[in-house]
């Protein structure tokens, strides 16, 4: 049966190989599970935040093993539920009640629309017409901004009278366990050791738990209590809360909203994607990927359902690659993560327990690696596409927002070749991007709600 399904043979694979390639995939995003309930749990129930990532994952990457057949794992993305909680329900919809609901109406929203383009190839195009070195900006800046969460949440960057921001103090217990974690997933990453992401965030917490018992950390425990049983029940606080009523009232601002989640989420899907498949062998002669299309619906329907279920953006994830690395061919690889995910759904109050200071070197450490882009960058390039990109990185980590830096890039970029006499050069899904973002600024000028 799993032969017929999956075709273990035609890609000179084996049952016991898929599975330890689906083990290793799941040890190495597995970390989500503790940061996207940290995160989204600033905004909302943290419990129903855990169950929910869990199931859209599960059903995701289920998705992805039996329609398209690849080695993908997916789950909430990083910087998307920062943007959902960070940018948005404490940003923009600050004051707002309930802004978590808003978010998730816009992430169903986002969804449907990527359901629907997935029939088309809206997705190539676009990517097609994004200047290489503005996708590479996005992607470091996206990195620099985790990667400031993260320091954040540790105590490692706290807020300034005199310089804005600056270093928190070394005696502090948040501070010095970060570090000793993110040092300790660098060294494991060098050795190759699998899970390398888990394990530094488990290690933090273990080390923290210690200092509890011995007096030096006194903040809120960080020890899991299994009094409350595992609160599978605690999704009905975040299922189906949408609220249409507010989208409808406020169009422009909503639609700035879903197109926000709909960029990031495009290029995150696309890149992450296209890199695991070529790591794996693949692509076909001319760079194409088969079956793209059912890639990208298994990606949008987790969206949706995730939605649906209380949590941010589910996409594709680069720590696949993990997984691909130690064998995985086919979807019996994202089939046995996906499973895990339903396993770890007992373990619910082990995960919620761990706190943010400890899932904070897991941020700082993807941001790392999304940071890496900006070396692709060609800045002895056009200039409208350095600057583009150049914007990126600094207003994303500068502002705060994800939205802020896609928005002034895009915008920089275009206006930047029209004054250099090229705007022929812009093509017309890059105008409606730039109106749309236009639209957003004046909302922002008139404060129009």
């Amino acid at each position: 049966m799993l032969e017929k399904w999956f075709r273990l043979k035609e890609h000179n694979t084996t049952v016991r190989t898929e599975v330890v390639a689906g083990l290793t995939t799941f040890l190495s995003m597995a970390y989500i599970l503790a940061v996207n309930p940290s995160i989204l749990g600033t905004v909302m129930d943290a419990n129903g935040v855990f169950v929910a990532t869990a199931l859209a994952s599960a059903f995701a990457t289920f998705l992805m093993a039996f329609l398209a057949n690849y080695p993908i794992g997916l789950s909430a993305g990083l910087g998307l539920n920062a943007y959902f909680a960070y940018t948005v329900c404490l940003g923009e919809l600050a004051g707002e009640e309930d802004p978590f609901r808003i978010c998730l109406t816009a992430v169903f929203v986002e969804g449907l629309i990527f359901i629907i383009l997935s029939f088309f190839k809206f997705r190539e195009q676009l990517i097609n017409d994004i200047p290489q070195n503005l996708k590479y900006g996005i992607s470091a800046g996206i990195g620099l901004f985790i990667a400031l969460i993260g320091l954040v949440g540790a105590g490692i960057v706290v807020p300034s009278e005199a310089t804005t921001i600056e270093m928190g103090s070394w005696s502090n217990p948040e501070f010095i366990l970060c570090l000793v974690g993110l040092i300790l997933i660098i060294v494991l990453v060098y050795y190759n050791v699998k899970g390398a992401v888990l394990i530094g965030i488990l290690a933090t917490w273990i080390l923290a738990m210690i200092a509890e018992a011995l007096g030096w950390y006194t903040g809120a425990t960080v020890f899991p209590d299994f009094s409350g049983g595992l609160q599978l029940g605690a999704i009905t606080r975040t299922a189906f809360k949408f609220n249409f009523g507010w989208a409808a009232s406020h169009i422009i601002q909503f639609i700035a909203i879903v197109f926000s989640f709909f960029y990031v989420d495009l290029f995150d899907t696309v890149g992450t994607v296209v890199g695991v498949a070529d790591k794996a062998g693949l692509l076909d002669k001319d760079g194409n990927l088969p079956r793209v299309e059912k890639v990208f619906l298994s990606d949008a329907a987790g969206t949706v359902v995730g939605s649906c279920l209380g949590t941010s953006t589910i996409t594709s994830f680069v720590e696949s690659g993990a997984g691909v690395a130690a064998g995985g061919r086919t979807g019996l690889t994202a089939f046995t993560t996906g499973v895990m995910f339903l396993v770890s759904l007992v373990l619910s109050p082990v995960f919620l327990a761990i706190p943010t200071f400890a899932t904070a070197p897991a941020l700082i450490y993807v941001g790392m690696l999304m940071v890496q882009s900006a070396a692709k960058i060609k800045f002895d390039g056009d200039i409208a596409d350095v600057f583009g990109a150049y914007l990126a990185m600094l207003i994303m980590p500068m502002t705060y927002s994800i939205s802020n830096g896609i928005m002034v890039a895009i915008i920089g970029w275009v206006l930047v070749k029209v004054f250099t006499k090229r705007a022929k050069e812009i093509t017309p899904i890059i105008w409606v991007i730039f109106v749309l973002f236009v639209f957003r600024v004046i909302a922002l000028i008139t404060n129009f709600q």
